[in-house]
C-alpha cells in the first residue's frame, strides 16, 4: 500500500502526547518496507529536533527508511488542512490517508482514516486555556462533527473514549476501533551514572523529587495538584521537594497566589520543557510521578514513568484506570485532599513504592509501537478493500 500519514505538527520543537503518538507510530509503521509512506507536515523550525536524517534514525527524528518521505506544506492549521492537504492528495497516488490529530479534510481524493484522540473540546466542563487552544476547539468543533460522517474509520486510543465518541457523536460503533498508544523502548531503567549525574546537573534536580509534567491546559489540572502538596505541607507531610515541567514561573506563581500557596515556593522547581531525549532520565530520577489529570483519553506519561520503574499516582477518572491498570495508585483528581493522602501513601511506604514500581515495569511491557503498527496495518487493508 501507500499510505497517506497526516501529521502537521511533527516537526515542531516541543513535542506533546499527539506529536510524540504519532513519530513512534510513524516509526513502526516504517519497518514494514513492503509499504510506501508519505508523511505531510509543515516544514520545521530552525530548532526543531525531529527531522529527516540521512543516516541512522532515532525515535525523535524522522525515519530515514527508504519508503518514508516527506511533503511539507504551509499555511496556518485550518487553511493547511482544508486546501494545502486536500490540493496535495492527487499527485501522490495514495491508497490512504491517515489523518492523526483529531482532524480531517473535507474533502479527500482517497479513503480517509482518522485517529480522534478524544473529544474534550465538546465537553463543557473542561474550559479555558491560552488563546491558541480555545481557537483549536472551535475548529474542532466546526470540523470534527463533520468528518467523522465522512471518514472510511475512526480511531481512539482508549476504550473508554470510543464509548464517549460513540455516545457524543452518534457513530455507528462498527466504525470506530480502539487502538491503545504505547510507550517508546527509550523509555526503559537507566542505571548508567554518567548520564543521571549529567541530567540531574543540567537540570539543577535534587537528590530525591516527586515529578509532575504540567501544562496550562486546565485538564491537567495543576490547582489541584498545588492544593494538594499545599495540605500536605501544612501536615508536614511534604518530605521531598516537587519538580514541575512544563509550565512557566509566572503561571504557577499565579496559581500559587489563587490558592493562597506562596508558602509552597521553596518547594517548587521549575525546570521548563524537558524535551523526549531526556524524558526518561527525569523519570529514572524521580522518586514518584504524578499525572492526576481531570480528564486523559489516554495518559502516555503513565506509561513512559512506569517502564522506567518509577511509582506513579494517577486519576481514578476517564481512560486512566484502563491504562494503570493495577500498577498505578488512583486518586480523584476533584480532590486536593484524596490525592495528599494517597501521596503521602508513597511517600511513607518504601514496600508500596517497590511493588508499584515491579508491576509498572510489567504493565508497561504490554503496549508496544510494533502492535500498534499492526492493527493500524489491517485497517488500512480494511478500509482499501
Amino acid at each position: 500500500m501507500r499510505i497517506g500519514f497526516e501529521a502537521q505538527r511533527l516537526l515542531r520543537s516541543h513535542k506533546h502526547g499527539m506529536d510524540i503518538v504519532a513519530l513512534e507510530t510513524l516509526h513502526a509503521l516504517a519497518e514494514h518496507a513492503e509499504h510506501e509512506l508519505v508523511v505531510f507536515t509543515k516544514p520545521a523550525p530552525k530548532t526543531a529536533t525531529a527531522v529527516q536524517n540521512t543516516s541512522k534514525s532515532s525515535p525523535n527524528e524522522l525515519p530515514a527508511s527508504p519508503n518514508v518521505s516527506v511533503v511539507e506544506l504551509t499555511g496556518p492549521y485550518p487553511v493547511w488542512e482544508q486546501m494545502a492537504l486536500p490540493n496535495a492528495l492527487p499527485g501522490q497516488r495514495l491508497d490512504v490517508l491517515h489523518c492523526t490529530a483529531n482532524t480531517a479534510p473535507l474533502r479527500s481524493s482517497v479513503p480517509v482514516v482518522l485517529t480522534l484522540h478524544d473529544i474534550i473540546f465538546l465537553e463543557k466542563a473542561v474550559v479555558g486555556g491560552t488563546w491558541y487552544q480555545r481557537f483549536g476547539n472551535v475548529y474542532r468543533r466546526w470540523n470534527v462533527p463533520r468528518v467523522v460522517k465522512t471518514s472510511a474509520r475512526i480511531l481512539t486510543v482508549s476504550h473508554y473514549e470510543r464509548q464517549r465518541i460513540i455516545d457524543h457523536l452518534g457513530v455507528d460503533p462498527a466504525r470506530v476501533t480502539t487502538v491503545h498508544n504505547a510507550v517508546s523502548r527509550q523509555f526503559r531503567v537507566i542505571t548508567d551514572p554518567e548520564i543521571l549525574t549529567r541530567v540531574r546537573a543540567q537540570y539543577a534536580l535534587p537528590e530525591q523529587f516527586i515529578f509532575f509534567l504540567g501544562n496550562p491546559d486546565p485538564k491537567k489540572n495543576v490547582p489541584n495538584v498545588l492544593r494538594a502538596l499545599l495540605l500536605m505541607k501544612q501536615r508536614r507531610q511534604l518530605t521531598l521537594p516537587v519538580v514541575i515541567a512544563n509550565v512557566t514561573s509566572a503561571y504557577v506563581q499565579d496559581v500559587l497566589a489563587q490558592i493562597d500557596g506562596q508558602i509552597l515556593t521553596e518547594d517548587i522547581i521549575l525546570c521548563g520543557y524537558i524535551p523526549n531525549t531526556v524524558l526518561p532520565v527525569v523519570y529514572n530520577l524521580a522518586g514518584v510521578f504524578l499525572c492526576p489529570s481531570l480528564r486523559e483519553s489516554f495518559g502516555l506519561p503513565i506509561l513512559e514513568a512506569m517502564a522506567c520503574g518509577t511509582p506513579v499516582l494517577t486519576a481514578s477518572t476517564s481512560a486512566m484506570p484502563e491504562v494503570a491498570g493495577e500498577a498505578a495508585l488512583l486518586a480523584n483528581p476533584a480532590s486536593p485532599d484524596d490525592m495528599a493522602q494517597q501521596l503521602n501513601r508513597l511517600l511513607t511506604d518504601a514496600a508500596l513504592c517497590h511493588d508499584l514500581r515491579q508491576r509498572g515495569l510489567a504493565r508497561a511491557a504490554l503496549f508496544s509501537w510494533q502492535n500498534t503498527a499492526k492493527q493500524l496495518l489491517t485497517i488500512y487493508d480494511e478500509v482499501v478493500g
